[in-house]
């Protein structure tokens, strides 16, 4: 949000059950499957996608802003330290 992104993407090689549920204890969603893409650890696999919707979308977004720029902030040393609640919109 301090950026003004709306979605974060995570591809996972499958199987993975650590790494899926990692991601959906903090509010990932799959998405879908590409079958036979990722090669890891001397085999193909499948690798999963999953989706973060992090604020709702805008029909005219303004551009992203660096982390140079949100570093100049007054407020971002507690951006950082409150972690989630303040870096994602919880009522997206």
């Amino acid at each position: 949000m301090a950026q003004g992104f709306f979605n974060a993407f995570a591809g996972i090689a499958l199987p993975n059950p650590g790494s899926i549920a990692l991601h959906e204890s903090v509010g990932f969603k799959p998405l879908g499957v590409y079958h036979g893409v990722g090669y890891k650890l001397g085999a193909w696999h499948d690798v999963g996608w999953w989706q973060l919707v992090l604020q709702a979308q805008e029909a005219v977004p303004p551009e992203p802003r660096g982390i140079a720029d949100i570093r100049q902030w007054p407020g971002w040393e507690s951006l950082v330290t409150s972690g989630q609640s303040g870096v994602r919109d919880e009522a997206a």
